[in-house]
């Protein structure tokens, strides 16, 4: 009868040592990830005195960058130099740069313009391109440009 007390005691101990054992790894892994996931935003844009979304926004390892356009009177050449200048500001600026760009999306006023723009886009991205979709809007871009871009880059 002592000897199944034991073992219960043991078992039970076991059990309770586990589960707290289990809990210490679970809070330190937590604080761990809660520390790298956590969320930095910047230039917050606000509508009516709501925030509407940020223009890059920081998170685990990565930049996300929200559309860039270029408004001013222009070809899609010069709008998408301008546009990819601007992309490589905030990156910089974000702590990354354009050959840590992950994945690239590209919206256009008008797809006749996919070649000139890719005249331009070509080899801004150095050795190792990221991965881009590119579209051509229905009722174009917003405002007067004729090609805007956003990304995704690594830290």
């Amino acid at each position: 009868m002592i000897n199944e007390r034991r073992n219960v005691l043991k078992k039970l101990f076991a059990s309770v040592a586990g589960i707290a054992g289990l809990n210490a790894v679970a809070k330190a892994a937590g604080t761990v990830t809660r520390s790298n996931t956590e969320k930095i935003v910047n230039g917050v844009v606000y509508d009516q005195e709501i925030p509407l979304f940020s223009s890059v926004t920081k998170h685990n390892g990565l930049v996300f960058l929200a559309g860039i356009g270029a408004h001013f009177e222009g070809d899609i050449k010069a709008h998408t130099d301008h546009v990819l200048k601007e992309m490589e500001a905030q990156l910089k600026k974000a702590g990354t740069s354009m050959d840590k760009v992950l994945k690239v999306s590209v919206f256009l006023h008008d797809l006749n313009d996919y070649k000139a723009m890719n005249e331009v886009f070509r080899g801004r991205f150095g050795a190792n391109p990221p991965v881009r979709t590119t579209v051509a809007v229905y009722g174009g871009v917003p405002g007067d440009s004729l090609v805007e871009m956003d990304c995704i880059a690594a830290q």
